[in-house]
């Protein structure tokens, strides 16, 4: 049977009777992948160049560099190739060519395997911390925001003197709630025997508050009081700080938290100003301890009760020194300081929200014996704002959803309960390791200790 040929290989035929240099193009032909019919054909079409007189090897090299691999044809000792050596070249470089694919598969297989038995290096992204949540921040064009806080003066009645204290908060829509104590304010000279809750709704730059045996009316600087009779007195604003704001730890305490990392917690985030959000586990547990904590509470007029500000701080997982914006109202049983469902603060000390605050706590942990048996009840000691508002209170139980009691140390935790409270400075002491026999210190009696240290 007559194979027939395309006409792109009769055509090569005539060309190479032509022009010799079309051998080359031939013998490439004869060693492509078409069929068998083809390659056959291109070998005759290169024998009939030679007898006419085909190019020279180093022609048929320099054109069969610019082609692939498997279609190379090679010369010996300079010599021309012949019609012959290119058609057996084929089943050459078809060889050369599947030597060449499974040494490159090999060498990947080779580089594969080095990768995984390597040990990949971290890829650290930087990611872009999410913006502080507004009840964090001062809030701008808020008339309600600028009558918060506390107000100290001196009324005069009948000609008698005396000292008046004032807490004035908003709780939103305009209206306002106060706490007025005879003698100051609370820390500071108040009797809390005679306070008087005022309530009050907001015209213009001012509030109007009554309840009590005169009218206030309280700026953003000042609040004048008003009898029947007209004015009898006049309260300045007062901004106070803890006296142990900035208290710095000893030497030997464990800094749990300065702004720069969070390496002593287990679970944490810090914020983007470098303050320690809400939900915090802490990584070394501790029996009998005394901690400093400094917080921040957020600005929530339009919430009340446990969604004001709500945090806390949890002993040991079991015992909550309860954190909650409960400014400018009495003790109540879960506010600020409290132990959580056990007992209200000797004192409401809580300053107002985005104002810097303290917790120094003295803990001593239950003692357990070796069947499991409770020895002698947790005690604690709380100092808010440098007051003492829990006395070395025994603690029974667990309080509230604290985690039971039994023989074995649990994380301190900083309580998420969806609000943003922030915290900053916060470091404790081993009492098992480290003697503080006087704590807290407050911050400029800590300055005096170190300058005279310095002499």
């Amino acid at each position: 049977m007559r194979t027939h040929l395309g006409p792109h290989v009769l055509s090569l035929r005539l060309a190479a009777r032509l022009c010799p240099s079309v051998a080359v193009l031939a013998a490439i032909l004869a060693t492509s992948p078409l069929d068998t019919a083809i390659g056959q054909d291109a070998a005759a079409t290169a024998s009939t160049a030679q007898a006419t007189g085909s190019v020279s090897a180093a022609a048929a090299a320099q054109s069969t560099q610019e082609k692939p691999a498997s279609a190379e044809v090679s010369t010996k000792d300079g010599k021309e190739a012949s019609a012959s050596s290119v058609s057996e070249s084929g089943t050459s470089v078809k060889a050369t060519s599947e030597q060449t694919d499974s040494a490159a598969k090999q060498e990947d297989a080779a580089a594969k395997e080095a990768t995984a038995a390597s040990p990949k290096e971290p890829i650290e992204i930087e990611a872009e911390l999410p913006p502080e949540p507004k009840a964090t921040q001062v809030p701008e064009n808020d008339s309600d925001y600028n009558l918060l806080g506390e107000f100290k003066g001196s009324v005069e009645v009948d000609g008698e003197s005396s000292e008046l204290g004032i807490q004035i908060r908003p709780i939103g829509n305009g209206l306002f709630e106060a706490v007025q104590y005879a003698g100051g304010l609370p820390g500071d000279g108040a009797d809390t025997e005679q306070s008087v809750e005022l309530i009050g709704k907001r015209f213009g730059d001012s509030v109007v508050l009554s309840g009590g045996p005169w009218v206030i009316y309280a700026g953003a600087d000042a609040c004048t009081v008003l009898n029947a009779t007209g004015p009898v007195g006049k309260l300045e604003r007062q901004m106070r700080s803890s006296p142990t704001m900035g208290s710095a730890p000893p030497e030997g305490a464990t800094i749990l938290f300065d702004g720069t990392n969070t390496d002593q917690f287990t679970v944490a985030r810090m914020t983007s100003d470098g303050l320690l959000a809400e939900g915090a586990d802490v990584l070394p547990m501790f029996q009998d301890f005394n901690m400093h904590v400094e917080f921040r509470l957020p600005y929530m007029p339009d919430s009340d009760g446990q969604k004001r500000g709500n945090s806390g701080c949890y002993l040991q997982s079991r015992y909550e020194v309860q954190v909650l914006d409960s400014f400018a109202t009495l003790p109540v049983f879960n506010g600020c300081s409290a132990l959580y469902r056990f007992k209200q603060p000797d004192l409401n000390m809580c300053l107002p929200p985005l104002q810097w605050q303290t917790y120094d706590i003295r803990f001593t942990a239950a003692r357990w014996g070796a069947d499991g048996t409770k020895l002698r009840n947790a005690r604690i000691t709380v100092w808010h704002n440098g007051i003492k508002t829990q006395d070395d209170v025994e603690l029974p139980n667990k309080t509230g959803a604290g985690k039971q009691e039994e023989p074995t140390l649990l994380p301190i935790r900083f309580q998420n309960h969806s609000d943003p409270v922030r915290f900053r400075n916060i470091w404790i002491v081993d009492r098992g390791l480290l003697d503080m026999p006087e704590f807290p210190m407050p911050i400029a009696q800590q300055i005096e200790t170190e300058e005279a240290a310095a002499e």
